[in-house]
C-alpha cells in the first residue's frame, strides 16, 4: 500500500509536553488538508498518511506545515522478514551503485538493523545483475523503515518540510506588516517558532494609494499559506504623520512615528490577546534600525516582548527568503507604504531617549492614539491554497 510517511522535527526534545506538540501538529495537518481524501495515524514517532487520491496536492501542502521535517512516498508492507524479502526481490535499481539502509525503530523484530541492511543488500545484488554496492557514495539509497505498529516502510528519497515548531505552540503575537521585503519574513520566521500571527499595517490614505493597501493583504495570504488565516488589523496613520510633520522636528520624525506605531500596536495586543509584537527590522539597514534608533522606539512598550528575527540577517538572505516564500514579486510593487511618507532627508542615527520624549511633548499623543485606534479595519485573511 503507498503511503506518506511523515518525520517530526525538534518536537522529539520536547520531553513530558511531546504530547502536546504532537497532537497540535497533527490538528495543523488536518486543518492544511481539509477537502482532501485521506487517512491519518500515527505512531512511534511517525505520522502516516494512506488511501489518499492526489498525492502531488496533498505533499504540496504538507511542506508547508511547521513541525514536519521530512516526508516520503513509501510503500507499507508488513514487517516481516520474509514479506520484506519479496518486496526487495522485484526492486528494479535503476542505478549501477546502491545503498540500503534500515532503521529498525521497532526493537522487536529479530533482525539487527546493520545485519538486515547487509542481508537485503544481498537479495538486491541477487536481482539485479549490473548493480554494485557502495555504502559511501550511492547512486541510488533503498531505505527500510520498521516501525512499532507492525509495518514497515520502504523509499527512496525524502522531501524537505518546513521544520520548526508547530504552529500555535508558542501562542500568538502581532506583526508589524508594511509593504516592504523585511516584514513578511519576519513573520514568516516567528511563525515557524510556533507564532500564530496577527498583522497590523498602517496606511496614510490619500499619501498612499488603495493598491498599496492590496499589496499588504496579498502579502498576507501568502503568510496565511503557513499560518492558516491571518487577521490583519488596519489602521490609518494619515493624521498622526500629519501632526508629527506639523509639529515636530524633521530629523526625530521617524522615531516619534515608530513609537506611536508601537504603542498602537500594544494596545491592539493587548485587546486581543496578542503575547508580543514582532516587527523585520535589521540592524544597520536604515536610520530608524541602529542601536539607539530601536531603544528608542522600544523604550515606549511596557507589557510585551518584541522580537526582530531578522535582526542579524543582511538583505541578500532577506531576499532570498523572500522569494522562497513567494512573498519577494508582491513586495517590491512600486506602490509607497506609510513609512515613505513626509520622509526626511536627515534622520537622526543616534537618537536619545530624552530627545523622542521632548518632542513628544508637542504632540497631543493620547488624542493621535485613540484617533487612530477609531479607525481600524479587520480583514481577515484566509490560506487559499
Amino acid at each position: 500500500m503507498k503511503t506518506i510517511l511523515l518525520r517530526f522535527g525538534e518536537l522529539f526534545l520536547k520531553g513530558e509536553n511531546r504530547h502536546y506538540f504532537e497532537n497540535t501538529l497533527l490538528n495543523n495537518i488536518r486543518k492544511k488538508l481539509s477537502g482532501l481524501n485521506y487517512k491519518l495515524s500515527s505512531t512511534q514517532g511517525r505520522i502516516i498518511i494512506s488511501d489518499f487520491d492526489d498525492e502531488e496536492e496533498l505533499v504540496s501542502k504538507l511542506t508547508t506545515v511547521f513541525g514536519l521535517h521530512s516526508l516520503s512516498i513509501a510503500d507499507e508492507v508488513e514487517a516481516t522478514q520474509e514479506t520484506i524479502t519479496d518486496y526487495f526481490k522485484n526492486i528494479k535499481l535503476e542505478n549501477s551503485t546502491f545503498k540500503v539502509e534500515v532503521n529498525r525503530a521497532d526493537k522487536k523484530f529479530p533482525i539487527k538493523s546493520m545485519d538486515l541492511a547487509a542481508y537485503l543488500g544481498d537479495v538486491l545484488l541477487k536481482s539485479n545483475c549490473n548493480a554494485k554496492v557502495d555504502l559511501y557514495t550511492p547512486q541510488q539509497k533503498i531505505m527500510l523503515d520498521i516501525r512499532a505498529n507492525g509495518k514497515a516502510y520502504i523509499y527512496q528519497k525524502s522531501v524537505l518540510c518546513r521544520g520548526g515548531l508547530p504552529l500555535g505552540t508558542s501562542g500568538k503575537a502581532l506583526l508589524l506588516l508594511s509593504g516592504g521585503i523585511d516584514s513578511p519574513v519576519a513573520g514568516y520566521l516567528m511563525a515557524k517558532r510556533g507564532l500564530k500571527l496577527e498583522a497590523l499595517h498602517f496606511h496614510s490614505y490619500p499619501y498612499t494609494s488603495p493598491e498599496a493597501k492590496q499589496k499588504v493583504v496579498d502579502l498576507a495570504k501568502k503568510l496565511a499559506v503557513y499560518n492558516d488565516e491571518v487577521k490583519l488589523h488596519c489602521i490609518s496613520f494619515t493624521k498622526v504623520q500629519e501632526a508629527i510633520h506639523q509639529k515636530c522636528s524633521p530629523e526625530f520624525m521617524i522615531n516619534i512615528m515608530r513609537r506611536i506605531m508601537m504603542r498602537i500596536a500594544e494596545i491592539i495586543c493587548n485587546r486581543n490577546g496578542l503575547g508580543a509584537i514582532v516587527t523585520g527590522e535589521s540592524l544597520g539597514q536604515v536610520a530608524s534600525q541602529t542601536m539607539q534608533s530601536i531603544t528608542v522606539t522600544e523604550n515606549v512598550i511596557k507589557s510585551v516582548p518584541v522580537f526582530r528575527p531578522c535582526i542579524a540577517m543582511d538583505k541578500d538572505e532577506i531576499i532570498s527568503l523572500s522569494k522562497n516564500i513567494g512573498a519577494f514579486e508582491i513586495s517590491i510593487l512600486p506602490y509607497e507604504d506609510c513609512c515613505t511618507v513626509f520622509l526626511p532627508k536627515n534622520p537622526v542615527i543616534k537618537p536619545k531617549i530624552y530627545q523622542a520624549e521632548k518632542e513628544e511633548q508637542k504632540l497631543n499623543l493620547n488624542e493621535l492614539i485613540n484617533e487612530a485606534l477609531q479607525t481600524e479595519e479587520l480583514i481577515v485573511v484566509k490560506d487559499e491554497n
